[in-house]
């Protein structure tokens, strides 16, 4: 895959209320036909659509990332499929050949804002703490992307030159009867500057006062990224960090390294693995973490095996095993998405905080990205306060609400 670099310092708008646009028809000019075609959504499920048909569109989506493929999709259903309902969408030339593939894919699932599940099942959507958004009752019943309880990006799959259409026919399929009742469209981890989340705003918004609804599109949180010195080794990285952060760092690494050596090792076989790198973040979240001893921790341990198993040991999906002087200290799962490193989760011993586990893990991981030609170490969702001492800045995302009004 290749990257998809945002506009530097990209900024997410406050909340919209309006988008006038076009009519609601949902036919687009075919610029390779000169012609006029339409559109038809049918309701599907990951199931049922062929990892090959779906990745090659995520291969033509400008603004795909692993999460958006098959396996991570089918991962995520496989483990945490009974806390919603699956509404993926495919989205076809009706004039097509039979056996043609879709114009676009769009993974979507529809469950109330909040189940009463939600305390077992560990699905309730995080919100920055630090980023108001528009509030939705609890009892709401929404429209969110495909598994994006767990995925840090989402968008619309399908290539760059059909996104206005594509959006337009999902809005018109949502705004139908074929599609569940839902009192919200609540899209989450659209990225700023991902021309998906203006083609959906401008659908929505050509419905919106005829349809009674209301639309905001507004910040939903930050993913602080470092992008690393072109051509630079790790002292060089330090270099181009403000002097109170590189000499903490370096002070830590010094410490650790009198222990004995460190390494990081990635894992051949992390299905096998998962368990060492379970126990670790259990160590270290406890109750708080992805897998404790409840029905939403036995969904985590079933996503995670899945993923490894549908992504294979030489994916895009690495865990990797942190040891000082031979003793392992910490475990990180980080995806693969170009020149991009995403530093997806972690799990650290408590016990050895004398080693500063943290800080020799991202230090790690950075050495690794250099020596790899990585250009870029995102640290996704989450402005937690160490992101910015490795010379993270913030990468925001956007969320797309639609409300319909009471008695609509």
């Amino acid at each position: 895959m290749t990257l998809r670099t945002l506009d530097a310092d990209p900024v997410c708008p406050p909340a919209v209320e309006t988008f006038p646009g076009r009519s609601t028809a949902s036919t687009d000019t075919d610029a390779s036909h000169g012609s006029l075609r339409r559109l038809v959504v049918r309701a599907s499920s990951v199931a049922e659509i062929a990892p090959a048909t779906w990745d090659a569109l995520v291969a033509r989506s400008a603004y795909a990332t692993p999460f958006s493929r098959w396996a991570f999709h089918r991962a995520w259903w496989d483990g945490y499929g009974a806390s919603a309902h699956e509404e993926t969408l495919v989205v076809e030339d009706a004039a097509a050949a039979a056996g043609s593939p879709p114009v676009a894919i769009v993974p979507l699932m529809h469950r109330h804002e909040v189940e009463t599940s939600d305390e077992a099942g560990h699905t309730r959507m995080r919100l920055s703490a630090e980023i108001e958004m528009t509030a939705v009752p609890a009892s709401a019943s929404a429209i969110f992307f495909g598994a994006s309880y767990h995925a840090d990006y989402a968008t619309l799959l399908t290539a760059p030159g059909d996104l206005d259409a594509v959006a337009d026919a999902v809005v018109g399929y949502l705004a139908g009867p074929e599609a569940p009742a839902w009192d919200v469209v609540d899209l989450r981890r659209l990225r700023c500057g991902d021309p998906a989340a203006e083609a959906l705003a401008a659908a929505f918004g050509r419905r919106e006062t005829g349809a009674g609804w209301t639309l905001n599109l507004e910040r939903e949180d930050v993913c602080p990224v470092v992008t690393l010195p072109e051509g630079a080794d790790f002292e060089g990285f330090l270099a181009s960090l403000g002097k109170k952060e590189r000499h903490e760092i370096r002070r830590k690494l010094r410490r650790a390294e009198t222990a004995g050596p460190i390494s990081l090792t990635r894992s051949s076989d992390p299905l096998a693995d998962l368990p060492a790198f379970i126990a670790l973040h259990q160590k270290r979240w406890g109750a708080e973490g992805l897998f404790p001893e409840t029905a939403g921790g036995a969904m985590s341990r079933r996503f995670f095996a899945r993923l490894f198993e549908l992504l294979g040991p030489d994916g895009p999906l690495v865990l990797s095993f942190l040891a000082v002087a031979g003793r392992t200290i910490g475990a990180g799962i980080h995806l693969v998405d170009g020149p991009s490193l995403l530093y997806y989760n972690a799990g650290i011993d408590p016990d050895a905080r004398d080693l500063s586990p943290g800080v020799v893990m991202v230090a790690s991981y950075v050495q690794a990205a250099l020596a790899g030609g990585f250009r870029r170490i995102d640290f996704l969702r989450g402005d937690e306060a160490y992101k910015y001492e490795w010379g993270a800045r913030d990468e925001p995302i956007q969320r797309l609400l639609v409300r319909r009004s009471v008695g609509r």
